[in-house]
């Protein structure tokens, strides 16, 4: 037997055993489950992000995990099983990509995306484009999601560099709103000026989580850096100014950091 489908079915027996003889897994629903699923695609983008090939592998063994579970609690309740999750990704991958199964040709990447909404579309699972998104998505992850699925049936700047006027506008719309002390104000046009970003981003092909999430990283390392040397100095980081910080943190900089 091919070695993925022989560990497959190990996983599957395992599952079977640990639902029938395991106190813990035995009281587990779709509810109880469902922080826990978070919490490990949390892990498993940590792990991208940290280019850790050892720790994807763990971390995409305990999703695949969660979804046998869940497949688990389909079966018993006589909705679904693991096959049937399966052979439902199966069809819709076929269905969606006539270009590889069928005899529609297309031009590039981004008409397969077309094609692929059009797609979604008429399979009447969502009555508009961005139908689909859920709500409940961060809303940096959202805002980029929303513009994509746009772009996809033609909505977006016919040059990219076009955007940049529109950055331009809502940063003086902040301003204005700013230098009037309208707080509320201020609030929505920061989020205009976070979506127009947002927007360059993914226009530049950039993932604006992505590049936030280096600039976390940098930032942490750097602070982290400050804080060991000033401990190493027997120096109490509070009563520092600003400037005799800098210092620590351009010498971070300068490490590479």
């Amino acid at each position: 037997m091919d070695k993925r489908l022989e560990e497959f079915k190990r996983l599957l027996d395992i599952m079977d055993e640990l639902r029938l003889k395991c106190p813990w897994d035995r009281e587990q629903t779709n509810q109880s489950l469902r922080t826990l699923t978070i919490e490990e695609v949390y892990e498993l983008a940590d792990a991208v992000h940290k280019n850790n090939a050892d720790e994807i592998k763990k971390e995409l063994g305990d999703i695949l995990l969660h979804i046998v579970f869940y497949a688990k609690i389909g079966e018993e309740q006589k909705k679904f099983d693991i096959a049937d999750v399966i052979e439902s990704i199966n069809n819709k991958l076929v269905y969606r990509h006539p270009h590889i199964f069928s005899d529609v040709k297309v031009a590039d990447a981004r008409e397969v995306e077309r094609n692929w909404e059009k797609i979604k579309l008429s399979e009447g699972r969502k009555k508009t484009v961005l139908g689909g998104i859920p709500d409940a998505l961060p809303a940096m992850i959202k805002a980029y999601r929303m513009q994509d699925k746009a772009r996809g049936v033609g909505f977006d700047w016919e040059k990219k560099e076009q955007v940049w006027d529109k950055v331009t506008e809502e940063y003086n719309e902040l301003l204005h709103e700013i230098e009037n002390n309208n707080l509320e104000k201020a609030e929505k046009e920061f989020g205009d000026m976070f979506f127009a970003l947002i927007n360059a981003c993914r226009l530049y092909g950039l993932n604006p989580e992505n590049a936030l999430e280096k600039t976390n990283t940098k930032f942490k390392q750097r602070f982290e850096y400050l804080e060991s040397q000033t401990i190493a100095q027997g120096i109490d980081l509070k009563t520092l100014k600003l400037e005799e910080m800098d210092k620590f943190w351009d010498e971070a900089k300068g490490k590479g950091l």
